[in-house]
């Protein structure tokens, strides 16, 4: 069954659009090109990247999901022969969250043939009690048809609570069974590892582009090379990609 890929949260600058990044360039890596759509009304950073070919979508009108647009965005994913990715910004998270639900659109997907998968960004520091909550809201309302796919993002800090791991927190234990799959990023040293991603990123480039790049430093590209393989490992190992 093909896969629709909805990138959810309720706070900003957390790495939601990293997710959808690297789980397009994961896929593509392995011979399943996804069609790429943002619908962040605010920051549409996924469809910056020229290479994969995002499709932007408005869905937002008046603070409200338009259902009309909402109605193209399931056309766009039936006329789909394999897998979606949906970025979606934090200004829309409450919204479209209700909309998904209140219209039943995971059975419709299953019934279209395309399974909702639901990524969820948990990020460390002041980010994390609420990255937490956005996480256990979701897995409360959806239905069993959507499973979750969780990825701990510590840039901002460590995914750690009171002396608890995520996988200790009450949140996951309460809802794990609706985690199919947790992909960790890894934690980068920021002089290095950390400044080489955060420049590709900002040039809004992918790995195999930056890797094609002369001007870059052989060091460089091979510390782009040791993270795309973590990351793109982790997704190869999850049941739903």
């Amino acid at each position: 069954m093909a896969k629709a890929h909805f990138v959810l949260q309720g706070r900003g600058g957390i790495g939601k659009t990293l997710v959808a990044v690297v789980l397009a360039q994961a896929l593509g890596h392995v011979g399943r090109e996804p069609v790429n759509i943002d619908t962040d009304p605010v920051n549409a950073t996924f469809s910056g990247y020229a290479a994969l070919k995002v499709q932007r979508l408005e869905i937002m009108e008046d603070d409200e999901i338009n259902p009309r647009s909402f109605d193209h965005l399931v056309e766009m994913i039936d006329a789909a022969k394999g897998d979606v990715i949906v970025d979606n910004g934090a200004s829309s998270f409450v919204p479209l969250s209700h909309f998904l639900i209140s219209n039943r659109v995971p059975s419709l997907l299953t019934e279209m043939g395309h399974q909702l998968v639901v990524h969820i960004v948990i990020a460390g520091a002041q980010s994390l009690l609420d990255t937490i909550h956005g996480f256990a809201q979701l897995a409360r309302q959806f239905p069993p048809e959507a499973v979750f796919v969780v990825w701990l993002n510590p840039y901002y800090g460590p995914i750690e609570h009171e002396g608890k791991t995520f996988e200790q927190m009450k949140a996951y234990v309460a809802n794990k069974d609706r985690v199919s799959a947790i992909v960790r990023l890894p934690s980068l040293k920021k002089e290095t590892y950390g400044r080489d991603l955060a420049e590709m990123l900002q040039a809004r480039l992918t790995f195999d582009e930056a890797l094609a790049l002369g001007t870059l430093t052989i060091m460089t590209r091979q510390r782009l090379k040791i993270i795309r393989d973590q990351v793109f490992g982790q997704i190869a190992s999850a049941a739903v990609i």
